[in-house]
């Protein structure tokens, strides 16, 4: 299986750690963070992908560092992450990374969890064996059991005391197909408004716009004064924007999804995050990132649920009228956000009327129809439509699902 394959979580837990093992993990945690930035340093410029930072910085990390060979893998694929995520994020502006964090990447080969709630970790040196400490009846405990598998984790070290981000997995839940009676729910994405859901719920992406001005500007300010202490203060002020972006997002994706569950929807349809950034001229580089964040937090909460989530063709979704079909590029103003079909007159928010369209779409000829199954509606803010224009309000939805 792909990594795709399967529901990730993270139980975060203290260690039991004795004296001659502190040393051992410090040890481990500054070697760690020195081959990490031999292969950035490598890498930078370079290439970006996990294979060929692998290929290109390994062997100098066996060379110049205490690490093992699974470890100098892992750093190198840690290195190839960071310099991925910095380039999508600042484009042509971004700075190499530098890595600062006290923590350590572990999989199955460096670390193995026993069933009496302690863990093996790889060192520099000799292994060390610590005891998991957490309350028994604490949220972890609902992973220690054979549903779910050890993945990677992390082990941060913070205040005098080191904690392990254990990683669990389990494979997808089996998700039937959304029956031809399923409900869809048209999701576009945009700048001044994130996302808009079919059933006209906006989430503004002026905050996420304003936190990144700020920064930007920051980091403006920073790089020319260029001192130690600037790009220190530069990566932390990085590192809380991400967070702040990252937490904006799970909040966007949360809502999303409470929309569906409100409104019956079986179903999620996004446009196809490429295209939708080529059709955004407004776009920039960071909303590239933000996207596919977004896309794969909504994923990861609808699996859950039950819920199928499917991208497609974005094309003349933001250009046809809803209510008339009429489609021209004219019906649109960029500028003011704004929907005017020149043929009948009908109005909307742009955002909106493209989220409907997304809906409509992935109805008549999107990934559902060209797997045999179908969609009868789309989720509306008072109903549902069918592709062919019949508008069912939900107080007779509510009367055929009662009788």
């Amino acid at each position: 299986m792909s990594g795709s394959d399967y529901l990730k979580r993270t139980a975060v837990t203290r260690l039991a750690v004795a004296e001659d093992d502190r040393e051992r993990l410090l040890a481990m945690v500054r070697e760690w963070k020195r081959g990490c930035q031999i292969a950035v340093n490598a890498a930078w410029g370079v290439c970006h992908t996990r294979n060929e930072v692998q290929q290109l910085a390994y062997d100098e990390l066996r060379e110049r560092t205490d690490l093992g060979s699974q470890h100098a893998v892992l750093a190198t694929h840690r290195a190839a992450e960071a310099i991925k995520r910095t380039l999508d994020r600042d484009g042509d502006e971004a700075a190499k990374p530098e890595f600062t964090s006290p923590s350590v990447v572990y999989d199955t080969r460096t670390m193995t969890l026993f069933d009496d709630r302690s863990v093996s970790l790889t060192t520099t040196g000799e292994r060390v064996h610590c005891d998991l400490d957490f309350p028994t009846d604490g949220y972890q405990s609902r992973y220690l059991n054979e549903e779910w598998e050890p993945a990677k984790s992390v082990l941060r070290y913070r205040d005098g005391e080191f904690h392990l981000h254990l990683g669990f997995r389990t494979p997808h839940p089996e998700i039937e197909p959304p029956g031809d009676d399923a409900t869809v729910l048209g999701v576009a994405l945009g700048v001044e408004n994130l996302a808009v859901t079919s059933t006209a719920r906006f989430f503004s992406g002026g905050e996420l716009a304003h936190r990144r001005r700020e920064f930007e500007g920051l980091r403006a300010d920073l790089r020319e004064a260029g001192t130690r202490n600037a790009r220190r203060t530069l990566r932390r002020a990085g590192d809380r924007a991400d967070n702040f972006a990252r937490d904006a997002l799970h909040e966007v994706a949360g809502g999303i999804i409470e929309e569906a569950e409100r409104h019956g929807c079986s179903v999620v349809a996004f446009g196809e995050l490429e295209a939708v950034l080529e059709m955004l001229s407004e776009a920039e580089g960071f909303h590239s990132w933000a996207f596919e964040r977004l896309f794969e937090f909504v994923a990861y909460r609808a699996a859950e649920r039950g819920i199928t989530v499917v991208q497609v063709n974005p094309e003349y979704t933001s250009q046809r009228c809803t209510a008339c079909g009429f489609t021209h590029p004219q019906n649109r103003d960029v500028e003011d956000n704004h929907f005017e079909c020149l043929k009948c007159g009908n109005e909307a928010n742009d955002d909106y009327n493209a989220a409907k369209n997304v809906g409509f779409r992935c109805i008549r000829r999107g990934p559902l129809s060209s797997r045999g199954v179908g969609a009868r509606y789309c989720a509306l803010k008072s109903g549902r439509v069918t592709p062919d224009g019949e508008f069912v309000p939900n107080a007779e939805l509510e009367e055929v699902q009662k009788t």
